[in-house]
């Protein structure tokens, strides 16, 4: 076996999908991207690596997919206490606790540059969330953070795009997951980066812009558990080999902001956002119309999401 799903040369690998349709897996080299003979990312690291084809496909002529569709992404919150901080800003009918978890819908994910569609009959309050996510390179169950180390495939970055109006209706039941499971709400990208390039996943800045204008600027060192401590909490409910699990926002959300200022933030068709964390890069996607989507217009308003709360 060639590339191992836990090895890199030392100054880290960048893990990509790219092409047409599911897409075929390598490594991004420079401007180059060294095709690995296998046909998905998460038979890559359920092989526990590749080996090269010896194909070479310049970048300039594909384009980059979402770098793994995971068999579950786990979505943890509540473990930046800087958003709990400012979740106190508005009236949510819940507290913003510690150890959150939830599964996100993975038929939502759109990968670097591809676009979200905004729902304009369902929300009108879109949001963006910045996250750093890991990449799990082999099944486990019950371990401790100790042995949480070994668990680690990489890691890449996850915006956890939000429909606020959706979210108010939900959390009167103190729980919520369609405000963030619908289709394209789920960008993740640009590639995985082995755990290599980056030595201490608590050192990492991070920053979120919208039109170039910064929304989130927070440091991975915020977090107020180590990612160890996470992965090992919910490995009770076990891991899959390529599954994903995200480590919750920073603070600087849209949504906790003054009404005023929410009005203004809000994600809107002909905005780009970028999610940017150290040592990994630039996600990068732009927000567009569900009549630019689809070619037809949005369908009728069907429920009053969050209305009256």
């Amino acid at each position: 076996m060639g590339l191992a799903a836990n090895e890199g040369d030392g100054d880290g690998v960048k893990l990509v999908t790219f092409g047409e349709g599911a897409g075929r897996v390598g490594v991004l080299e420079g401007e180059e991207i060294a095709v690995l003979g296998v046909p998905t990312m998460r038979e890559y690291f359920e092989r526990g690596g590749a080996d090269e084809t010896g194909e070479r496909v310049a970048l300039a002529e594909t384009r980059l997919r979402a770098p793994i569709v995971p068999k579950k992404l786990f979505h943890t919150a509540g473990n930046f206490r800087e958003h709990k901080t400012e979740s106190e800003n508005v009236n949510w009918s819940h507290d913003i606790a510690p150890w959150i978890n939830f599964f996100q819908n993975v038929d939502a994910i759109v990968g670097p540059d591809e676009p979200v569609i905004y729902p304009e009959h369902l929300t009108e309050e879109l949001d963006y969330e910045l996250e750093l996510a890991v990449v799990l390179r082999k099944a486990g169950k019950w371990f401790s953070p100790e042995e949480a180390e070994d668990y680690v495939g990489g890691y890449v970055i996850f915006n956890d795009l939000t429909a606020r109006d959706i979210q108010r209706g939900e959390m009167r039941s103190g729980v919520f997951s369609f405000c963030k499971a619908i289709d394209t709400f789920c960008p993740l990208g640009p590639w995985i980066v082995t755990p290599d390039e980056v030595p201490d996943p608590r050192d990492l800045r991070m920053e979120l812009r919208v039109n170039g204008e910064v929304r989130q600027r927070s440091h991975s060192g915020n977090m107020s558990v180590t990612i160890a401590e996470i992965l090992s909490n919910f490995s009770g409910l076990g891991y899959s080999a390529g599954d994903v699990l995200s480590t919750g926002t920073v603070s600087g959300v849209a949504g906790f902001k003054s009404p005023e200022e929410r009005a203004l933030l809000y994600l809107k068709p002909g905005d780009v956002v970028e999610a940017e964390i150290e040592r990994i890069g630039v996600l990068r996607n732009p927000i567009i119309s569900w009549q630019a989507g689809h070619g037809t217009p949005p369908p009728p308003r069907l429920r009053p999401w969050g209305e009256g709360v």
